[in-house]
């Protein structure tokens, strides 16, 4: 009680002196400190979380607990020497463990491997010797570079054309920028941005070009904490900008100068009957305006021409970087191989339950009707083995159908390359119920990937393109030319085989 006194009150009694510096350290107790700075971590690997008592002392035989929002359940709990899992959160158990290497003088660190974006966010660092506790706060920058975008055209729009640039896997929301061979930066048209099961951003945005005199057009990610960006660049070939056609301007030229022409004949025959002497003049006139007329021949031939070398020098441009642009299906067909494929339906929309209708069939259509009624039929049949390399295409005419599944099938092979189960099969098709059309990947027992589409022409008739080796599936709406959708994928295991019914997929109830 002396001795409380003395070192309150600060009275200068020798004894005391000696001990107040002991005394007065251990009544004030302690405090925590962590970095100034917030802590960064690349997604996926490892981060260390550093944490010191002030002033320096052990802290071996103290309650030390690493929170996030809350102290219980905790990230990690260490007390009497050893962790305790009990109250440990579970996304963090296996991952996160405590560093006492210098324990002994009161420096701790928050080991958590293989960092994920959920981990991202401010971390407590807290310590309690008896009744005393103290805390600190740490932050935590999780930083995940995405993938390299993907450019590509998508088709002609307002004067110009529309390219596309995609990448995911990004972490916190990345900055997207479009700029020009100068480094000018470029507005985009449309900006869109989603997040995965595991946090992580899919950037989208699309930019309409109308110069082309650009040539070169690029499309940077940079991640906003680490400046660390992904480029990527496409070519805009001047032959794939919309262009008013030769024969129109010549036509324009041509129109008023046929009607000068008519003109001067009205004026002439007016004017014959006044004086004969000016039929001579008549006669040379006339031999003018066939010369003329011959001319413009000429010239309209030519305008020809140069149309027809023009439209050729398009389609070796094409052929050279066909596989960029989602656009003119007719020369894109001009790549792949006709497949053998013969199509046994009639395009109708009937209802099952209308007797009229019925009636009303022959009797090749009703024996068709009721196969497609009774089961789940395709339509379309190869005249060959699966295909397992090339590149092939074939058109589904489809009418006014009013419900249809269009696409492939794959069949799936194991190790030793004998077939598997055949609910395995792989579908990757589009589907119309309705007035609606979705991509669906799927198997007989559910989705896998669902993709509502929009269509703005309704196609009466579709071409499909298969790649085996690039492993894409395109396709084209042959009423308009639009590009409808493509699918992608790491690569195919088995044999593909044309898919066509008259009717939307059948799946399993628990999946869908």
């Amino acid at each position: 009680m002396v001795g409380f006194s003395a070192c309150s009150a600060g009275f200068l009694f020798p004894l005391l002196l000696l001990q107040l510096p002991t005394w007065c350290s251990a009544a004030s107790g302690f405090s925590v400190k962590g970095p100034a700075e917030p802590v960064m971590a690349l997604l996926g690997a490892d981060a260390t979380l550093p944490c010191q008592l002030s002033p320096e002392q052990s802290a071996a035989h103290m309650h030390i607990r690493w929170y996030r929002a809350q102290l219980s359940p905790a990230v990690l709990v260490h007390q009497d020497g050893q962790e305790h899992d009990g109250e440990q959160m579970p996304e963090y158990r296996g991952r996160a463990e405590l560093v006492a290497d210098s324990i002994g003088k009161g420096a701790v660190a928050l080991l958590i491997r293989h960092v994920r974006a959920a981990d991202n966010g401010q971390y407590r660092c807290y310590f309690k010797d008896g009744p005393i506790s103290q805390e600190a706060t740490v932050e935590l920058h999780v930083i995940g570079l995405g993938s390299v975008p993907h450019i590509h055209m998508t088709g002609p729009e307002d004067r110009g054309i529309r390219v596309l640039c995609s990448s995911g896997g990004w972490f916190p929301k990345p900055r997207l920028q479009w700029s020009d061979t100068g480094g000018v930066k470029l507005p985009s048209l449309s900006e869109s941005q989603t997040q995965d099961g595991d946090g992580l951003f899919y950037m989208e945005a699309s930019l309409v070009v109308t110069d082309s005199s650009l040539g070169n057009v690029t499309c940077s990610i940079q991640n906003p904490l680490s400046g660390q960006e992904k480029v990527a660049t496409i070519f805009l070939p001047e032959p794939f900008f919309p262009k008013m056609c030769p024969w129109k301007a010549a036509l324009a030229g041509t129109l008023p100068v046929l009607v000068l022409l008519l003109s001067g004949i009205s004026y002439t025959g007016w004017r014959e009957h006044l004086a004969k002497e000016r039929a001579v003049k008549k006669r040379k006139k006339e031999s003018h305006e066939r010369d003329q007329m011959k001319s413009e021949k000429e010239m309209a031939h030519n305008a020809k021409a140069n149309l027809t070398a023009e439209l050729g020098r398009r389609k070796k441009l094409y052929a050279a970087d066909w596989k960029k642009a989602l656009l003119y299906p007719d020369w894109r067909k001009e790549q792949f191989e006709l497949a053998p494929v013969t199509l046994n339906h009639k395009h109708f929309c009937q209802n099952n339950s209308d007797p009229e209708r019925k009636e009303n069939m022959g009797e090749e259509t009703q024996d068709l009707y009721l196969s497609k009624n009774q089961g789940d039929q395709n339509l379309i049949t190869l005249n060959m083995e699966g295909f397992t390399s090339r590149r092939y295409y074939w058109e589904v005419d489809i009418e006014d159908t009013c419900e249809w599944t269009l696409g492939i099938y794959e069949k799936p092979k194991d190790s030793s390359g004998s077939p598997q189960d055949p609910l395995r099969k792989k579908f990757r098709v589009l589907e119309k119920k309705g007035c609606e059309y979705r991509a669906l990947t799927c198997c007989l027992q559910g989705i896998s990937l669902e993709e509502p589409l929009r269509i703005e022409v309704c196609p009466k008739k579709i071409v499909i393109f298969l790649d085996y080796e690039d492993n894409d599936i395109s396709f084209y709406n042959m009423t308009d030319g639009a590009h409808i959708f493509s699918f992608t994928q790491a690569g195919f295991s088995g044999s593909l085989y044309p898919y066509f019914k008259l009717k939307s997929m059948e799946l399993s109830p628990s999946v869908q």
